[in-house]
């Protein structure tokens, strides 16, 4: 489940290429159109040996544009009108070729003339074979594209259709929802505060996502979190000049940025050594990932089979305390920040939390507030301070959250 709340009336042309992960653009117009955008597609000639335009035109209730012109009547379909019409461009899934034309300015079909007339932001998602993602033309076709200002939605890793496993998997189609929401949401915040840069020369690390904590090769504990908090405040810190390094834990969602310094993770021993790597150096922390306190004593390295009709006895052990090793730690010129998801008595537990961790404040979610916490778009926090100031807001987007806690860091470092 994913909720998203910045696509409604939403202006999106997506660019369909042929790539037998056309199938996910289908459900991709879907979920779009029913989080309220305006959705039209433009397919190569190629798409369509995938999917039929048909398809498309059922589910988003637009034409379907694959020709300058129309076989039946010669009507032309302006490329210029359609890059203007729309409030971004997202070519999905976007194979190697579509990337080598867009990287060259090579323009032989109405997709990639859109593209080169396209006065909107452009959004990339690549889907090619294992082989075809890591050759070194398709990675400098990357790069060039990037610095003609597109951005890259970040690839799946997984089986593919050539058998192969690995990377160049389209991401899921509820990724990209995610990521358009929060490039809107981005979009927005950006205009309204293109002129804060409060956090130059400011370095910040963010913690997000879950930690998982192997049983065995297939089992694992684990929790809810999908990470997009944490996101949400690394491209925000980003937004307002800082250099941010976000650790980041399993997750299907990635910062839209490149230039935000991802260590990927799965353990909260990875978590903690990629924490204590970076967190002398840094200025603001905040850590929003919700790390597992157990993990189990020994790990089998088969997968555990039932056995009998007893049951089983899991032993676990307490995993390392990032938040208060690193409060242990803090110096005088740092802040840090923590969270706290609770589910009753928030206040007592939030307020304990923050004095036994050493924190400056403490972002509080209670799990009885609709719309807050784990797997949604929105949130609704209370802040505590060490000051034993209490702040509320009101329910709002992740991307909004995150001003307001960096808003609050920026504050409270002026006093």
């Amino acid at each position: 489940m994913f909720l998203v709340n910045n696509l409604k009336n939403k202006k999106i042309l997506i660019g369909v290429t042929g790539s037998i992960a056309a199938y996910k653009a289908v459900i991709l117009t879907r979920l779009l159109v029913k989080a309220g955008a305006v959705v039209k597609v433009v397919m190569t000639d190629a798409a369509k040996t995938f999917v039929a335009p048909l398809t498309f035109s059922t589910l988003s209730k637009n034409p379907v544009y694959s020709a300058f012109t129309e076989s039946d009547d010669g009507l032309w379909n302006n490329h210029v009108e359609l890059g203007l019409w729309a409030d971004v461009l997202l070519i999905a899934p976007a194979t190697a070729n579509t990337l080598a034309k867009m990287s060259n300015g090579i323009c032989d079909n109405l997709l990639s003339a859109v593209y080169l007339s396209a006065k909107c932001p452009v959004l990339v998602a690549p889907a090619m074979d294992l082989d075809m993602w890591l050759h070194p033309s398709t990675k400098n076709n990357i790069k060039k594209i990037e610095s003609f200002g597109n951005k890259v939605i970040p690839v799946g890793d997984g089986e593919l259709a050539s058998g192969l496993h690995g990377a160049g998997r389209l991401a899921e189609p509820e990724a990209i929802c995610e990521y358009l929401d929060s490039f809107f949401g981005d979009s927005f915040n950006q205009k309204e505060n293109k002129e804060t840069t409060t956090l130059k020369g400011k370095k910040v690390l963010i913690t997000a996502g879950p930690t998982q904590e192997s049983l065995d090769p297939v089992r694992f504990i684990s929790n809810h979190s999908s990470g997009k908090m944490g996101i949400s405040i690394a491209e925000a810190a980003l937004a307002r000049g800082a250099e941010v390094y976000l650790v980041l834990g399993p997750s299907n969602l990635k910062p839209l940025s490149q230039e935000i310094n991802v260590s990927s993770v799965k353990s909260a021993e990875d978590m903690f050594n990629a924490v204590d790597k970076e967190f002398d150096s840094s200025d603001l922390i905040i850590m929003a990932a919700a790390v597992a306190d157990f993990t189990p004593i020994t790990t089998s390295d088969k997968k555990i089979k039932k056995s009998g009709k007893g049951n089983m006895m899991l032993e676990l052990t307490r995993t390392k305390d990032i938040l208060k090793t690193m409060g242990g730690r803090k110096k005088a010129h740092q802040m840090l920040v923590g969270f706290a998801l609770e589910t009753n008595n928030e206040i007592e537990n939030a307020t304990r939390k923050l004095n036994s961790k050493n924190l400056d404040f403490i972002v509080l979610n209670s799990m009885r507030e609709k719309g807050a916490g784990f797997k949604h778009a929105t949130n609704r926090i209370t802040i505590l301070d060490k000051y034993n100031k209490i702040t509320k807001f009101e329910l709002k987007s992740k991307d909004e959250v995150a001003l307001d806690i960096l808003s609050y860091a920026e504050k409270m470092s002026q006093n």
